[in-house]
């Protein structure tokens, strides 16, 4: 289908089940390639900890089998369909390394590019190839298939993915810490997150988003709140709560949440529930996390917002307004300052048409970006302009 194309010269919007095609520059193709047909697990080794499945199957049959043998996905993958008025897991397992996109867990397990381990694709010459394997091993040159996460469908279209997983935790506990500003709640969670009592997420929601929260037994009282999660055996977890509380006694007792009301807050959070379909926008923000809050106070000089801190800071999600541009001059300017990079994950067309979505490339980064899609793309078909205007 591809080479068709190719021979053509027809430029393709290239999709999975298309969760996420509100997010990123607007496309105009005559053409569409998805590959929600293309399903199935294909090899799971449960023992090994591997998976292999084809890029159209869905996140939740994967995450469905792999519970069932008390497995998981380490990297907690975030669900933007929500976010985006799709429905609740739909998106696919294709989609997940296209975007790269992790969640909360991502601070100690790494991210969906570290779990990669190969991929069977198609460039946009027409041409079949494969990267990586099932087993992480050194080798001599370039990891394509790491190379392929995060770029959204512009350089190859993936047939297959290969990925490692690992156990499902026995028993989970979160420690609740209210009242805390955003440079507060930061120190928390970088203190949480540095010890050595194995933190696996750690986030704080402003005032107005914890009102949004549907998860029994938490009373904001019109604070905002800190979550610090921890996981394993039960044993495990009792003596490095109280550890964890002893060390961060500096910011207040916290409350506690057991099994299951942990799992319908992560799952909220993972789904960013707090930010349901509205007109708003809603910016994605990654920057060193002793930044997150001068940051995001830099922001909150020019227009109101909501936010929420994930990765101890290092990930900051931003409600703002809709306005014509969403805000995108001012949080460009804080991010100069402060280091990072900002995408904007919702706005109307209109908006992702004006302004730039994605963060804008250095000129050394642009040489390779456009030295890249050379090689993968060179007619410049696939997904022409998702994430920059001339590529």
């Amino acid at each position: 289908m591809v080479a068709a194309l190719v021979d053509r010269r027809i430029p393709v919007e290239v999709a999975g089940a298309g969760t996420k095609r509100g997010c990123g520059r607007p496309l105009n193709t005559p053409a569409t390639l998805s590959t929600i047909n293309l399903r199935g697990i294909t090899l799971y080794e449960p023992t090994e900890l591997v998976m292999s499945a084809r890029s159209g199957t869905s996140l939740s049959i994967v995450e469905t089998e792999l519970a069932s043998r008390g497995q998981m996905l380490p990297f907690e993958p975030v669900d933007l369909g929500p976010l985006l008025g799709q429905k609740h897991g739909q998106q696919t397992i294709g989609g997940v390394f296209a975007t790269n996109i992790s969640g909360s867990r991502r601070v100690s397990a790494g991210s969906a590019r570290d779990h990669l381990l190969g991929i069977k694709a198609v460039n946009g010459r027409g041409e079949e190839f494969k990267s990586g394997g099932r087993v992480m091993k050194n080798v001599t040159g370039y990891d394509v298939a790491r190379g392929l996460t995060g770029s959204w469908g512009t350089l190859a279209i993936l047939g297959e993915v290969t990925f490692k997983v690992l156990p499902l935790p026995d028993n989970v506990l979160t420690l609740v810490y209210s009242g805390l500003t955003g440079e507060l709640a930061s120190e928390l969670m970088c203190a949480a997150i540095g010890s050595p009592f194995e933190v696996s997420g750690t986030v704080h929601l402003s005032e107005a988003l914890v009102a949004r929260l549907k998860t029994a037994g938490l009373d904001g009282a019109g604070k905002p709140l800190t979550f610090i999660r921890i996981e394993n055996f039960t044993k495990s977890i009792n003596y490095r709560k109280q550890k964890l509380k002893d060390l961060l006694s500096a910011y207040g007792t916290p409350a506690e949440l057991d099994l299951e009301p942990s799992l319908k807050l992560w799952g909220e959070l993972r789904r960013l529930s707090v930010f349901p379909h509205d007109s708003t926008h809603i910016w994605r923000i990654s920057t060193a996390p002793k930044n997150g809050a001068k940051l995001v106070a830099a922001v909150r000089r020019h227009m109101p917002l909501e936010v929420m801190f994930d990765w101890s800071g290092g990930l900051i999600w931003i409600e703002v307004p809709a306005t014509a541009d969403a805000g995108s001059a001012d949080v460009r300017r804080a991010v100069a300052s402060f280091g990072g990079h900002a995408t904007l994950i919702r706005a109307s067309e209109a908006v992702r048409r004006d302004v730039q979505v994605f963060q804008p490339l250095t000129p050394g980064l642009a040489r390779i970006t456009e030295g890249l899609k050379a090689a993968f793309d060179p007619l410049g078909i696939l997904n022409p302009g998702r994430m920059y205007a001339a590529l």
